[in-house]
């Protein structure tokens, strides 16, 4: 089909999309990753494997999904007759990647809407795209603050905690349990949890920025770690208003980012059951 009658018929139609025509069964339901990238408007699959489908994968493991049940190794011969590596994509590993595509690519904004069709199978369905980064971004800082709290330590921090809440204090004007309380987060619970994509990026920059600094500047101590905290979630506060015009404390709350996690767990199972219902009967090919 020429690219033109695509752009016509769209690869994500409902009723009869090229998409599901495009999948193949072998011991489970897929679709070429490489046929993906095109249907997306993807030219180089590289890139679109680096910068999309490694996304994809990383949310699989936010939410303890086995990455090998949806992203299978494969090959296959190309237009020019040589191997090349491919994936075996699951429907919802197609899910996840549509998720973290650019949806200012046309295909890629119908692909969420196609998904978006699967409602009643997923029992449930959200602002997904957001839900997907949100994950994403929250596991960033996790692992951030960890590198985070190994700097300071051997920057000779005594406190850790008053040294965090510092931080807090620069973005937001206020203490850690000051701001729970203002956005009614258990206090047993981490704010960032609570943080919509807008807030967690803040505060990823943040602690990326305050580790840079105390490495950068060589800080040493307590009272100049706290310091530097509070400059740097300072700094960010500025720069957020001065962008966008919003101070951190005034972004609402979302949702609980386990109950999100669970949501997407959710659309996994239902999507499986989508596609093990067309699967033939054990032993039938």
């Amino acid at each position: 089909m020429k690219s033109d009658q695509l752009e016509l018929s769209g690869y994500f139609e409902p009723g009869k999309p090229v998409f599901e025509e495009e999948a193949k069964k072998n011991g489970f339901t897929f679709w070429s990753a490489r046929r993906l990238a095109e249907m997306l408007d993807y030219k180089d699959f590289e890139g679109f494997r680096n910068r999309v489908i490694n996304k994809a994968q990383q949310v699989c493991l936010s939410l303890n999904i086995p990455i090998t049940d949806h992203f299978v190794q494969d090959c296959l011969i190309n237009d020019e007759g040589k191997q090349v590596s491919d994936l075996k994509l699951s429907r919802f590993a197609c899910y996840l990647v549509a998720m973290n595509g650019d949806v200012k690519k046309q295909p890629v904004a119908q692909a969420q809407a196609y998904f978006a069709t699967f409602a009643d199978a997923c029992k449930r369905y959200i602002d997904e795209a957001e839900s997907v980064e949100r994950i994403m971004i929250r596991d960033d800082i996790s692992q951030h603050e960890t590198s985070l709290s190994s700097t300071a330590n051997r920057a000779g921090i005594e406190s850790y905690q008053f040294f965090q809440n510092a931080g807090y204090r620069g973005l937001y004007n206020m203490n850690m349990s000051q701001l729970k309380e203002l956005k009614k987060i258990p206090k047993s619970r981490s704010p960032l949890d609570f943080m919509g994509k807008e807030e967690l990026a803040a505060n990823l920059f943040r602690i990326t920025q305050t580790e840079a600094k105390i490495n950068n500047a060589q800080i040493r101590g307590q009272r100049a770690l706290e310091k530097t905290a509070q400059e740097v979630g300072r700094t960010v506060r500025k720069t957020m208003q001065g962008i966008s015009g919003n101070r951190p404390e005034d972004l609402p709350a979302a949702e609980d980012i386990k109950k999100v996690k669970s949501g997407l767990k959710h659309t996994q199972k239902g999507l499986n059951s989508v596609d093990e219902k067309k699967l033939p009967p054990k032993g039938k090919n």
